[in-house]
């Protein structure tokens, strides 16, 4: 048995990573990769004398659950990074010391499983090898993490027994998390690894960074052109959107190549190691506070107040969530395009249906919407083109490039419906038709947002699943990479 976690999952070249690890083996080895056009092997630490520690139970005593909302106190082995490391996602493969010569190095489709952590390093020199910054979404990752391991459930995350604090006692109220727990690797396999394999086959010169970054370094966008958020980025700090909207002010530009974005805020707690966010998920099968005051949307006192598609352009609450496996069974439609003549198409061959054909399809016969799919509210006009209403919070310079009414629709707020997309409705005066829409704006200083509208953007473009979706994604890093005017309209 060996499992662990990072102390921070961020570290500079040439400093030291703090690893976590309980192990009821003897010693053990950390081996080292670097996500790139494939899993590179770049060395092998140790031996480390192993230490079991149990994980901490439940507050709530559930049986078999360990708690979320706590540091799992695992002893700390620290490895030296070099300082000539190349900025990048890395994994740490964790082997009991007994086990060494039967488990082979890991391969590209090895990167999912348990006893492994990932981490990013950072340059000494920020923007000196790129001037686009991939933001790894960590907060997020956490919230679903559930701290199992192989064979042992311990069902503890924002969604499976989680605790709820009132507050008062040095937190704010809310579902309370840790950063310090095990739980192995899924969503890095599934968003991040296609989507870096793609962007250095095709040369991009890319720096890394996660959400504690962001969120603890004003001035961490500086040096970069373009900041990516890629898959799945639900959970945003107040500074991480404040240092964000700051870097679009200045010119900067932002491509939103993810969905369910930036839906929950999260307060930062214990140093900087867990976060609180009052959401709407139940204890137990109570709701403990309803409305939940960490919506970003949601006017006050039910909600922050700042809707978060007035920095991406659209939002979950006119999206939906398609269940079960990726990509299982939703919808292989695509978007339907408007605005072909648009920067974002060119090279594409797409038409908008302006000609007088039907207009074509962006991604038809991939899974490229969902599974989650962020939307803005919005109307047909009078030759049938879709446009932002403005009426939910998004830009007025929103322009809508593609959109795929969802159907079919299920708006039970209490019970997920498989087969359908899943749309709780929340503000019926305001919304039209639920719809994954993709689109671009501009903000006053400068800055453009490219938004996708949907979590699976980076799967298909990194397989190359439909030419579209690649060439437009070229398209935005292309242009968004320099740090100029791109103007929204066509």
């Amino acid at each position: 048995m060996i499992e662990g976690y990072a102390g921070r999952e961020s570290v500079t070249a040439g400093e030291a990573l703090a690893l976590h690890v309980s192990t009821d083996a003897p010693a053990f080895r950390v081996r080292l990769y670097r996500l790139g056009r494939e899993l590179e092997f770049m060395a092998e630490s140790g031996p480390y004398p192993g230490t079991r520690t149990d994980p901490p139970p439940h507050p709530d005593k559930i049986p078999g659950a360990a708690s979320p909302a706590v540091d799992w106190g695992f002893p700390e082995y620290r490895i030296d990074v070099p300082g000539e490391w190349p900025t990048g996602i890395y994994l740490a493969h964790l082997v009991e010391e007994g086990q060494r010569e039967a488990v082979p190095l890991l391969g590209d489709g090895d990167i999912e499983g348990f006893a492994r952590e990932f981490f990013v390093v950072r340059p000494r020199r920020p923007g000196g090898g790129g001037r686009i910054l991939y933001k790894k979404s960590t907060f997020t990752r956490h919230a679903y993490n559930r701290a199992d391991r192989e064979g042992v459930p311990r069902a503890g995350s924002l969604y499976d027994n989680p605790v709820y604090g009132t507050g008062g006692d040095g937190y704010p109220r809310g579902h309370r998390l840790s950063m310090r727990r095990p739980g192995g690797v899924i969503d890095l396999a599934w968003w991040d690894a296609p989507f870096i394999a793609w962007l250095e086959r095709c040369g991009y010169a890319v720096e890394y960074c996660t959400d504690l970054d962001l969120h603890r370094d004003p001035g961490l966008l500086a040096p970069y052109d373009l900041l990516l958020s890629v898959g799945h980025d639900e959970y945003w700090s107040t500074a991480m959107r404040e240092h964000t909207d700051a870097h679009l002010r200045s010119g900067g530009n932002v491509a939103f190549l993810s969905a369910n974005t930036c839906w929950w805020r999260v307060h930062l707690t214990d140093d900087d190691t867990g976060f609180v966010s009052d959401t709407d998920h139940h204890v137990d099968g109570v709701f403990p506070h309803l409305p939940s005051t960490d919506l970003w949307w949601a006017a006050p006192p039910d909600g922050v107040g700042t809707p978060e598609n007035g920095l991406t352009g659209v939002s979950f609450r006119n999206g939906g969530m398609w269940p079960g496996e990726w990509p299982g069974d939703r919808p292989r439609v695509g978007y339907r395009v408007q605005h072909a003549g648009h920067w974002v198409f060119e090279g594409t061959g797409l038409r908008d249906g302006s000609d007088g054909g039907p207009a074509d399809r962006l991604g038809a016969g991939t899974p490229l919407i969902g599974y989650e799919c962020d939307g803005a509210a919005f109307v047909y006009d009078e030759r049938g083109v879709a446009r932002a209403t403005g009426a939910d919070g998004t830009p007025d310079s929103f322009l809508i490039l593609g959109l795929y009414e969802l159907s079919p629709v299920s708006e039970d707020v209490t019970t997920i419906k498989w087969g359908h997309w899943n749309c709780v409705v929340r503000e019926p005066e305001r919304t039209g038709p639920r719809a994954a829409t993709m689109g671009v704006h501009t903000v006053e200083g400068g800055g453009t947002v490219f938004t996708a509208g949907t979590t699976d953007w980076p799967v298909i473009c990194g397989r190359e699943e439909d030419p579209g979706v690649v060439r437009v994604t070229r398209n935005v890093l292309d242009r968004l990479s320099r740090r100029a005017v791109a103007p929204a309209g066509p």
